[in-house]
């Protein structure tokens, strides 16, 4: 690929379309992942208790087509183009003009203004498109823990060998840098799990968050595992009081960690290592 051409498919531009793009396609994933996994779940269940499951239509992240949930229209293409759709629709759907969430909008626009960032951030190298997945993965996953407090394993585990791989092949990090920042990651969470079960005898967190933190250090960097889970636990802090002052957290709800450690390694990632040490007072 020639130089000019390499810049323009990887220049903000670009890579803010494909951001567009693959953020509709998260949309799809935040919804239909969870409910994959739960009829995995009933499937096995059934199996264990020697009981035939009730058949269901099949379901993947490709099939079947989008269809609105309180009418039952299929989507058309052309009232699923990123954003624009929304638009000329007017957040409504075609057929009963039930509301669509503004929700899907705001993450396609997001998912596009991280990608054309990291276009400015890394410059138009290939090794972008590899901060582009790293990045749509945590979106993904934000997404999910925030409405199911679940970290699918499916995303979790392929994101951090993609981070030791990426290291492995120069794209990112040292690999002992990468490695010890997957051990570091896992472990300390794990142990402050256990210390909290062991005292209080409840449960503080779920294992995602060991595997998250843990995928993150290997993209990022075990020197950066402290900064991350200092500021997840800050912000997540306020948005919890706030949100149980507003009346929005009922009692023996909370509120995910995955969003805020996934939040914190976003703003470690776009402000470097360099400026996170400094803030820090380290550098």
């Amino acid at each position: 690929m020639s130089s000019d051409l390499q810049g323009v498919l990887l220049s903000p531009w670009a890579l803010g379309l494909l951001g567009l793009c693959i953020g509709s396609f998260l949309n799809v994933v935040i919804h239909r992942l969870p409910q994959m996994m739960e009829r995995a779940w009933r499937l096995e269940s059934a199996e264990l208790l020697g009981v035939t499951a009730p058949e269901s239509p099949a379901l993947t992240l490709a099939k079947p087509a989008s269809r609105c949930p309180q009418c039952g229209h299929r989507i058309r293409w052309f009232e699923n183009v990123p954003v624009l759709s929304w638009l000329l629709l007017r957040g409504r759907c075609s057929a009963c003009k039930t509301p669509i969430s503004p929700r899907y909008p705001l993450f396609e626009i997001a998912t596009g203004l991280l990608f054309a960032s990291l276009a400015w951030r890394f410059g138009a190298q290939p090794t972008v498109l590899a901060w582009c997945a790293f990045v749509a993965v945590l979106l993904a996953l934000s997404g999910i823990d925030w409405d199911t407090t679940l970290l699918p394993d499916s995303l979790t585990l392929p994101l951090l060998w993609a981070g030791l791989v990426a290291a492995a092949l120069g794209w990112t990090l040292p690999l002992s840098t990468s490695v010890w920042g997957a051990v570091f990651g896992y472990l300390s969470l794990w142990s402050v799990y256990w210390l909290f079960k062991l005292t209080t005898g409840k449960e503080g967190m779920g294992a995602g968050d060991f595997k998250l933190l843990a995928a993150l250090g290997a993209w990022l960097g075990w020197q950066m595992l402290l900064p991350i889970v200092l500021g997840a636990s800050l912000i997540g802090a306020i948005v919890g009081i706030a949100m149980k002052l507003a009346g929005a957290l009922h009692e023996g709800r909370y509120v995910p960690f995955g969003p805020f450690l996934a939040g914190a390694g976003l703003v470690v990632l776009y402000a470097g290592a360099e400026r996170v040490m400094g803030w820090l007072g380290w550098a």
